[in-house]
Formats: structure tokens, sequence, C-alpha cells
């Protein structure tokens, strides 16, 4: 199809991007009620976004109708009105508010000619994106190699408008049931609350007595002070607190010592706690105090002296090396001492010590068929195996397998108790289960068992032997659930949950996460089907004509499979008989999984990328030819990995930062015969998260969108290349900066536009003739990103500029004072200018930048006889890090649109921190430039406000 005559979309001209990046940074800070909670997944994309984009890349353009809109100023109000359907359907409230997102599904339909498509996902994960185009009211397609993310976006999107609007089958339910009361998912969440409840009553019934409570006495609140007043009372105990032990490699001591990385087991204000560990007659018990214990170099660092492995013992203070306690636990195994236990009052909590809520030694032995299972070798996200943990059993107490085992033995009780009540509420039987199409009692009970199974791997995360007790200031402590970081490391003291109280680490919690993951459920679904399939292979089994919105793989970012096997192994043993064809491998499939990780080949980095790239690539041509040409085909990328550019060829060596990650996911683009046509950075991890510098996490994700490149687009040289970035680029970036992208994604962010410039072209040319790499195109992408920072150096005062080139040399410390007097030669300004500015400090023959910590608190920049941009910049930081959002915005009201030319000096700041490794500094740009539109609103603000600011 010729691209000339297609029309544009919505997403390739114009996006309310300040709306979808609030949205969806608000997003991630919701923690109830949302999909997220239905089962983990490494990734989460918000929602939000996801509405955004898919509505934007089905609706049309206004330009693409001029004989609707002529002018500009018809198109840009049409945008307007349209920009206001996304900034409705967006918002957390109307999720599922059946007004608005009608609006919305018959604007997609009039775009469509009233027959939207398909929209596909071929690396679906949490399913996110079926998900969201199915509140659109749009059939939904998605597809994973991974059985695990599979059986999430099936519970998401294929499981749900089986049963919409139907009553709950329990009979306690039906007792009470209230015609046509049920909407949506409800129903269906019902029964999962209520055969959850039944499991976790009869779980009690048959293991409640290895989890015992504490019977308050009198002798008892003699070890605990913290007792008194609760005498004659039983306490339910949250957690058990356990440190793992290993024999001390002194000879002379030979003691078990306990690996203790942290004695403060709380630091909620008001309630500071200590473990304060004792030496009594050759043995080590554990007191709670109010204090830091004595003699503790450290206590919230306990005995542990260095990396991983590394502690002093408790006994005789010997240094173990890493490499013992490795070795040891491999071959004899770690010990478990018990520190503390943690309790529930009316009060609070309380902390005891061990020997008032010792754990029965008669635990049974579990049966743990389809357990032992060895986690993957990957050096990276399961080091735990380092240290002896290497079967998915291993990652467990024996009680933690007792109760895991119970409720999985449990689950499959339920489903007959399902059946049985389906049955006996009238629901028809066909006899045919979920995995095959039924909509019957049988497929309603295989429906039920799936959402108790989430439950279930909920269990499994809170309840294991790398649960870290987690202490806080403002709330009290908790323990943290595995996974929480990506990875299965190492964890060396470690909470024990109850399985039947309450709190975090509870059945009862599981249930109600898992359940409450139904209210974000779509009220009005389209169809949906979800296939466990290689993306390379989805043409054979999914529609043609399909509208493609995904996520790909980040090149060696995640290993999903290795991580998965966690969660499959219980998947499998508690639902592998009602999905035969999803759990028919003993691991989750990971040979042809698209990550680049070298352990798969030998250690060897070049066939990981080649692995990866061919994937990929294979994966692209797929789209291409299932992707309807008359949509563009859109995906996020939300990666970070920069290297510095190495070529054979000297004379093509830029000298500057490439990323693999992108280069490789670009190549595979192109090569399928892709055109990038609109790149839109969206913010995709929460407003609080502080990014770390040189890592590939990032605040932002990039929403490209891609057309099919014309057969006849046209050649171009390197040169023309160049210039067109030249050109080009400088308003983009603008667009960008404009737009508030965190500093941190800046360059990630710039790629888009610079590759639309390259990809347009069926190749560029070397002057050799040889074809231009997406490797060399990214280099010179970032080295036009640098020269249009640089050349933004122009709107600043000669101070500035001066401050600017000295920071970049000397960071915040101190250079000799001829240097800065030639430097201020250069720029045209004196060094006692500097000090006058109060830029500088010079003495001793010494200059260096006045710290932030050190500016004046009252100053008044309207009283400043000598303003400069980089003054202004640095305190619109300090008051941002001291007096918060309505501090800064005071100032930016004060200095009008000088404030903007200070956040373009932030950028250049964070880029010279980034390349120097100045990881702290370059936070402090990075914070200020993502605080920057709520700072803008505040300063704008009402007349109240402005009052208020002033």
């Amino acid at each position: 199809m010729d691209n000339a005559k297609l029309k544009k979309k919505l997403i390739e001209v114009a996006l309310p991007l300040d709306a979808i990046n609030r949205e969806a940074a608000h997003d991630k800070n919701i923690h109830n009620a949302h999909a997220a909670n239905l089962h983990w997944w490494a990734a989460r994309r918000p929602l939000a976004a996801c509405r955004a984009l898919l509505f934007a890349q089905l609706v049309d353009d206004p330009s693409s109708h001029p004989e609707r809109f002529p002018t500009e100023e018809a198109q840009e109000g049409e945008r307007k009105r349209l920009f206001g359907i996304i900034e409705s359907i967006i918002k957390w409230e109307n999720s599922n508010n059946p007004t608005i997102l009608r609006q919305a599904s018959e604007e997609i339909r009039k775009s469509c000619d009233e027959k939207p498509p398909a929209v596909l996902d071929p690396f679906c994960g949490r399913g996110v994106i079926p998900l969201e185009a199915q509140r659109l009211g749009l059939s939904a397609y998605a597809s994973d190699l991974n059985p695990v993310a599979v059986l999430i976006t099936k519970a998401l999107i294929e499981i749900p408008p089986k049963f919409a609007s139907k009553p709950p089958i329990n009979p306690e339910a039906r007792k009470k049931m209230l015609a046509g009361s049920y909407k949506g998912a409800q129903g269906l969440a019902e029964d999962v609350r209520y055969y959850g409840k039944w499991m976790r009553d009869e779980a009690e019934r048959r293991i409640g007595h290895l989890y015992p409570k504490i019977r308050v006495t009198t002798q008892t609140t003699k070890d605990c002070d913290d007792l008194r007043g609760f005498v004659g009372r039983e306490l339910t105990v949250i957690a058990w607190l356990w440190a793992r032990s290993i024999e001390c490699p002194n000879p002379a001591c030979g003691r078990e010592m306990p690996l203790i990385t942290s004695l403060q087991l709380s630091a909620k204000a008001g309630r500071v706690k200590y473990l304060d560990p004792k030496i009594e007659r050759g043995t080590i018990k554990f007191a709670i105090t109010n204090h830091p214990p004595r003699g503790n170099q450290d206590p919230k660092k306990g005995f542990k002296r260095g990396l991983s492995g590394i502690f002093a013992c408790a006994f005789c203070g010997n240094t173990t090396t890493r490499d013992y306690v490795a070795n040891r636990a491999v071959e004899q195994g770690l010990g478990l001492v018990q520190t503390a236990v943690v309790a529930e009052t009316d009060q609070g909590r309380v902390y005891l010590p061990p020997s008032l809520g010792p754990v029965d030694s008669s635990i049974p032995e579990p049966d743990t068929s389809g357990l032992d299972l060895p986690l993957s070798p990957n050096p990276r996200d399961t080091w735990c195996r380092n240290f002896g943990l290497k079967s998915v059993k291993d990652l467990f107490t024996r009680r933690q397998l007792v109760a895991l085992t119970t409720f999985s033995d449990l689950l499959s009780e339920a489903r007959e108790s399902v059946l049985k009540d389906a049955r006996a509420a009238g629901m028809v039987d066909d006899g045919t289960g979920i995995d095959e199409g039924g909509t019957g009692a049988t497929s309603y009970a295989d429906a039920v068992a799936t959402y108790l199974s989430f439950c279930l791997d909920r269990l499994a995360q809170t309840n294991n032997s790398l649960v870290r007790w987690l202490t806080r200031k403002t709330a009290e402590s908790k323990g943290t659930p595995a996974l929480d970081r990506q990875a299965l490391p190492m964890v060396w003291d470690f909470a024990e949950g109850n399985v039947f109280c309450e709190s975090v680490g509870s059945w009862d919690a599981a249930v109600r996460n898992v359940v409450d993951a139904f209210s974000s459920f779509p009220l009005c679904a389209g169809d949906a089907a979800v296939l466990q399939m290689d993306a390379s292979s989805m043409h054979q089994h999914l529609p043609a004509n399909a509208v493609i919105c995904t996520d790909p793989p980040y090149y060696d970012n995640i290993s999903y499979a290795d991580l998965s096997d966690f969660f499959y192994v219980w998947l499998r043993r508690s639902v592998g008989k009602i999905y035969p064809g999803l759990f028919s491998t003993v691991l989750v499939p990971k040979a042809q999984e698209l990550v680049a990780t070298p352990y798969r080949f030998d250690g060897s980095k070049e066939r990981a990328q080649q692995f990866f790239e061919e994937g990929l690539g294979k994966a692209f041509s797929r789209m291409r030819e299932t992707q309807n040409p008359a949509y563009p085909l859109t995906l996020f990328y939300a990666f970070k990995q920069a290297e510095t550019e190495q070529d054979d060829d000297e004379d093509r060596n830029t000298g500057t930062l490439v990323s693999t990650g992108w280069e490789t996911m670009l190549e595979g683009l192109i090569r399928a015969g892709f055109q990038v046509a609109a790149t839109w950075p969206v913010r995709s991890e929460g407003a609080s998260r502080l990014i770390a510098i040189g890592t590939n996490a990032l605040a932002s994700s990039v929403m490209l969108a891609c057309r099919t490149r014309r057969d006849d687009a046209p050649l171009a040289t390197r040169r023309e290349f160049v210039q067109a970035l030249r050109s080009e680029m400088p308003a983009a970036l603008r667009a960008l900066q404009h737009g508030s992208i965190a500093p941190v994604d800046l360059a990630q962010a710039a790629i888009g536009p610079g590759m639309a410039v390259f990809s347009r072209y069926s190749k560029v040319l070397e002057t050799d003739g040889s074809a231009l790499r997406v490797r060399t195109a990214l280099g010179l992408i970032n080295q036009a990103l640098d020269e249009i920072l640089a050349e933004q150096e122009g709107e600043y005062d000669a101070e500035t500029r001066w401050a600017l080139a000295w920071f970049e040399q000397y960071g915040t410390g101190q250079g000799k004072y001829g240097d800065a007097e030639t430097l201020s030669r250069a720029k045209d300004t004196a060094v006692n200018a500097l000090v006058e500015a109060r830029i500088i400090t010079a003495g001793a023959g010494k200059v260096q930048l006045v710290p932030r910590s050190k500016l004046n608190p009252d100053w008044d920049p309207a009283a400043d006889r000598r303003l400069t941009i980089w003054t202004l910049t640095q305190h619109l930081i300090r008051a941002l890090e001291t007096g918060g959002d309505a501090a800064a915005a005071r100032i930016i009201r004060r200095v009008g649109s000088l404030a903007d030319t200070a956040k373009d000096l932030a950028y250049r700041l964070y880029v010279i921190c980034d390349r120097k490794g100045w990881s702290q500094e370059a936070l402090a740009y990075n914070m200020l430039v993502k605080s920057w539109p709520e700072l803008q609103k505040l300063a704008a603000g009402t007349e109240g406000e402005s009052a208020r600011l002033l």
C-alpha cells in the first residue's frame, strides 16, 4: 500500500503527552484493585499509557480529512476534542466507566469504517495491552512463548468474558443473591473468595498446629516487657525471623555462627527495636532491645562485613571469606537460627525473643514431587545457587513446603466442590474443560481453580526463605516478597510468615489481592484468544491484518523464563491437568526465549547476541506479514544499555555511546521493512523511583509508531543523513525537553527522531559504498544530540558558560586559580565576577564551585544583582530538596521565562554527570526536570495559590 495514500493516525502527529505521563505515573502508585495484582510479572506497563496508545493508533488525525478540516485551526480544534477523549479514558476512576469507554469505542469505529481490526500482542507478558484493547471494545489476540505469561493473559482477557455478569454459584451467595446484581467478573470473583476461604479453613484444620499462637503469661512478660498488659491473652504470630548459619572457619572456635545482615527489627518512630545477641556458656541467645546493642560496629549491617558471604563470627570475631561460605553452603548446606518472633496486638506489633515462639521441630516431611527441579544456572538472576539453593524446593523451609503443598492439594478438592455446586446451581455441564473451549460447569470449575492457583503462587512468593524483613521509618516493618527485584538473590536472614494470619504472607492476603484485581477487569469486552507460541511463527495461527501493539524483549535485560520457573512448578502441580498443553514440559521452555544470555551459549556474548538478533529479526518479519498496512505498528521500548562505539574502521569510529539493546531492536525493525514514523516518551515508572545511573532501568518508555517503508524509498549518503539530523533533530529535541522527559531518558528518547530520519531511506551509504550500520547511525545520533545541547549554551550568560566548562573538568572539586583565570578569559568573564555572582569560592590558589549546601536559604532572585542561569538552577535544586515543590515553584514564579533556560541547563549537566559517572549529582538534575510539570502547575496556579507561593 502506498504510504502517501494512507490516513495518518493521531499517534503519528500529536498526543496529550503531559496528561498521559501524569496518569501513567499515577498508575504505578495504585496498589489495590489493579490488574497487576493478579500475578507477578517482571515488567509492568501502565494501563493508562496502553489505553491511550491503542486509541491514538487507530483514530485518524484530523489532517487525514482535509474535506472536513480544511484549515490548521480546524484541525487543531478537532485534535483538542480527541485529546479530551484520551484524557477521560486514561483516568483510573474511568477505567470501567461504560459511557466514557463507549465514546472512545465509537470514535475508533468511526475511523475504521465501522470495522475496527483486531489487536495483536505477540509478546504479551502480563497481558495489559490486550486487556486495554478489550476495554476499548476491540477483539484482542495475544501470544507468548512463556506458559506463565500465557496463563496470566488468559486469566485477564480470555476467561472473564466466558462468565461475564453470571452470578456466583457457591451455596452462601445463592442464599442471599439478588438477580442482576453481579456485573462483569464480580460473580466469578465472589466464588474465588468463597472457595479460597474454604481452602484456608480446611488447611488450618489440617496443619494449623504448625502455626501456634503465643499465650501471654506472667512468666512470658519477664522475657519481654512489651507483653505487660496482655497477660491471659493469645497473640497471633505474624512472622518468625531466621538467620542462616555456618560453622566458623576459625579452628579454635568452630561454633555455628549466624549470618545476620541487620540487627534492626523496626525503625518506626516510637517502636524502634533491635536484636541483641548475647553469648552465654558457648551458645548465642537473642534478646530484644530499644537501643542498638553495644559492641556492634553498625547494627544496620549486623555481622556482614563486605560482599555477599563475608561475615564476622559472633563468638570469636573471625571473618569468613566468600569462597568459604559458598563452598560450605554447596557441599554441606547452611543451618538456620531463629532470631525473633513478631506478633500482632491491638496496640501494634511486638517483637519477642525466639524462646517465646519456638517452631515445632516435628514438622512432617512434605511431598515435594515436581519441586526438586534445578534453578537455571543464570549467574545474574539466580545467584542464590552460588550458596547452595540450587532447586526450587531449596527456596523454602520445611514448614513452608508443608503449607504450600497442603494448599496445592486442597485446590483440586476445591475444584471438585465448585463443579458440584455449579451443577446444583443449574449451570449446564457439557463436560468440556476450559482449555478445550468449554463454557459450562466443568469449564467454570477450571476457571475458579485457575485463579486459586494464582493465590497459591502469591503465597509461594511471600512464603519462602528469600523474603527479606524490611524496616521502615514511617510504617510497620514487613516481609518483602521474593522477586521484588526481578531476581532470586541470596538472602541471609529472612522472615517466615504465618499463612493463617491476616497480614502480608498469609493465604487471606493472597486471596484478597487476586480477587481485588477482578474489579479492574473490563465490564464489556471484545473477543479474545491467547496462544502459546514463538513470535516468529505467530502468523500461522493468528488473524491476518491485525493491528500490532507490543512490548518486545529487551536484549539481555531480564530472563523471564529463568525467573518464571519459581511459579511454573506450583502451577504445574495445581492446574497442570487443566492445561496439559501449557504445562507439558518439566520447566519453562528456554531454548527459544529471545534473550541474549551468554550462559546459554557457553559464555559466548557473540553467540548470544547473534541468537537474539536473528530471532527478533524473524519476529519483526512475521509482524510485517501480519500487520494491517492501514495502521502503524506500535511498540514500547524501555531499555538503556550504553557502551563506547568501537569500529574496526577508525575513520568510522564515532567515539560516542551507543546502545546494544536499541541497536538490535532497530536493526530488526529496519531489515523487516519498517520505518519509524513517530516516537513518544511515556513515564512508565513511579515518580518516587530513583533511577540508578549505569543500570538498564529507565523512568520512561519510548513508544514508537512504525510504518512499512515504501519499496521505492530513496538512498542517501552518510553526509546527507548527518545533514538531515542536524536540520530536523533540534526541533524534535526541543519537543522532548518541552515535555519534561527525564534527563536520564533523553539520550534514549532522542534515538526515535534520529532513527525516523535514518529509517526512511532504503539505505544510507558510506563513502566506500557499503551500508551504514544501525550501530554507526546510533553513534551519529548521539553526536548530534551532544552538539545540539552544546549549541543551547549560546542562551546562557558568560558566567554560566564558565561554570559549565569548569564543572565538566573538575565537578564539585577544587581546581587551580590559574586554570580558572585562563578559562574566564575564554568565556568573556572574570574570576572576581564569578565570586561576586556567588558561583565560586576562591582562595589559597584554589577555586571551587559553591556547593548547594552552602547556598543562602533566603536567596531572592529579584534582589540578586548578578543573576545567572547557573545560580538559578542550583537554587531550584536546593529549594526542591529542602522545601519541596512549593519552595521551587516560588522561585519559578519569580524568575518567569528564565526558569525554562535553567531546565535546559539541567539536561546539559545531567549528560555531563552521566558520562563522568557522578551518580548522586546526576540524580539532582534528573529530579529537577522530572518535577518540572508539577512545579509549573504550582507556579502558574490560581490567584490564591500564587499568593501563597509569593
